[in-house]
C-alpha cells in the first residue's frame, strides 16, 4: 500500500509539471530588450570598479606566498625541458612577473601580452633571436661560432629565425631564453598559425616557456603533438583570485555606454570574428557610405553586383546570409529612400568607420 501511494505522489508531481509548462507557454512574452537598459558612461563604471574594495587579502596573502615557495620546483622543470601552463580562476599576470623578475634573474626574458587585440609574432622571434645573439657573444665562445651565429641571425623570414633559436650553438642545456606569455589563448594569438608557431617556437633547443591560460575552453587550441611534444607542459593549478585589471583593460565593459573608440574596438572584435569574406563584403559597404556621405546608403543591388566582380559572393543567398550577420550584430542596417528603394547603411559616424576599417585590416 505505501508504495502505491508513493508511485500515486510522483504521478502527481509529473502532471503538475507538464501543466505548469503547458499554462506557461500561454502566458505573455516579455517586451524589454537588452538595449533599453539604462547604461553609464564607461568611465564612470571603471571609477566605480575601482572603489571596490579587496575581500580576503590575508588568505590571498598567504596563498600567492605558497606559490613563490615553488619557484625552485619550476625553474627545474624549465631547465627538464618542460613549458609551465598556470591556469585557475584570478590574474595570473602579477605571479608570472614576479616569477620571472626573481627566481629566472639569471635568463633573458621576454614578455608578450597575449590579452592584446594584434600581435606580430615575427617581430616577438627577432627580439628573441637578438636576445639569443647577445647571450652566445657573453659565452665568448669561439670566433668561428660566433660568426655562424652571426650569419644565420640575418635571415630574417619566421623559420629562419627559429633555425637558429633551435641551433645548439652551445651544447649546454641551461643556456635559454625564457618566454612569458600571459593569455597564451587571447584574441591576439588564438588563431591556429600563430598557435602553430607558438609550439614551434616552445619546442626550439634555447627556449622555455612560461603561460598562462584563463579560457576553459583554450586546451582545444592544441592538438596531441602540440601539447605532449612541443609545448610539453606541466600543468600547475595556481587560482590567484586576483581581478583582471589590465587584461580587462582592452575589453568593452558591459553595461558601458561606449565612446566613438570603445564603438569602433567593440565593432572589430565583432567583425574579427566573422570569415574574411563576411569582412570583405562589409569594407565594400563602409567604403561606399565614406565616397557617398551624401546618400541614404548603398543600394542592395549594388552592393551585390560589386561584390559579385570582386568575387565576394556567387549568389544573392550569399550575400542576404552575411547581411543577415550584420544585421544580427547591429553592424548594418537599412532604411528607404524617397523613390521606396531600399538601402543598406552602417549606423556609424564616419570616423568611426575609418577607424574600424583601419583595425580590421590589420
Amino acid at each position: 500500500m505505501e508504495n502505491n501511494e508513493e508511485d500515486d505522489e510522483e504521478m502527481g508531481f509529473s502532471r503538475n509539471y507538464f501543466l505548469a509548462k503547458e499554462l506557461g507557454s500561454y502566458g505573455k512574452k516579455s517586451t524589454h530588450k537588452l538595449c533599453d537598459i539604462g547604461v553609464v558612461p564607461e568611465e564612470e563604471l571603471r571609477e566605480a570598479m575601482a572603489k571596490l574594495e579587496p575581500k580576503h587579502e590575508k588568505e590571498v596573502k598567504a596563498l600567492i606566498e605558497s606559490y613563490k615557495s615553488s619557484y625552485s620546483e619550476w625553474v627545474f622543470e624549465l631547465r627538464c625541458n618542460f613549458g609551465l601552463l598556470m591556469y585557475g580562476f584570478g590574474s595570473k599576470k602579477a605571479l608570472l612577473e614576479d616569477f620571472a623578475s626573481t627566481a629566472l634573474a639569471e635568463y633573458p626574458v621576454i614578455v608578450i601580452n597575449g590579452y592584446l587585440q594584434a600581435i606580430n609574432i615575427k617581430h616577438v622571434l627577432i627580439a628573441m633571436a637578438e636576445l639569443l645573439l647577445d647571450l652566445l657573444k657573453s659565452k665568448r665562445k669561439t670566433a668561428k661560432g660566433s660568426a655562424k651565429a652571426e650569419e644565420q641571425f640575418n635571415f630574417k623570414s619566421v623559420d629562419d629565425l627559429l633555425s637558429f633559436l633551435d641551433g645548439a650553438h652551445i651544447k649546454d642545456n641551461d643556456v635559454f631564453i625564457c618566454v612569458v606569455v600571459h593569455n597564451i589563448e587571447g584574441p591576439g594569438l588564438r588563431d591556429s598559425d600563430t598557435q602553430q608557431t607558438l609550439a614551434r617556437m616552445a619546442a626550439c633547443f634555447h627556449v622555455r616557456i612560461v603561460a598562462s591560460i584563463d579560457h576553459v575552453n583554450a586546451p582545444l587550441l592544441w592538438d596531441k603533438k602540440m601539447v605532449h611534444t612541443q609545448f610539453n607542459w606541466w600543468w600547475h593549478h595556481v587560482p590567484t583570485f586576483a581581478p583582471y585589471k589590465v587584461e580587462g583593460m582592452f575589453y568593452p565593459l558591459i553595461l558601458s555606454h561606449a565612446g566613438s573608440a570603445q564603438t569602433s574596438k567593440s565593432a572589430a572584435i565583432v567583425l574579427q570574428s566573422l570569415t574574411p569574406n563576411a569582412q570583405s563584403v562589409f569594407k565594400v559597404l563602409a567604403e561606399y557610405q565614406l565616397a557617398h556621405p551624401d546618400e541614404h546608403g548603398m543600394p542592395v543591388n549594388n552592393l551585390y553586383s560589386a561584390c559579385r566582380e570582386r568575387f565576394l559572393v556567387s549568389s544573392q543567398v550569399t550575400l542576404n546570409s552575411h547581411l543577415t550577420e550584420f544585421k544580427d550584430h547591429e553592424l548594418v542596417k537599412t532604411r528607404k529612400d524617397s523613390d521606396g528603394q531600399e538601402r543598406l547603411y552602417v549606423p556609424l559616424p564616419g570616423e568611426v568607420i575609418e577607424k574600424l576599417l583601419v583595425e580590421i585590416s590589420q
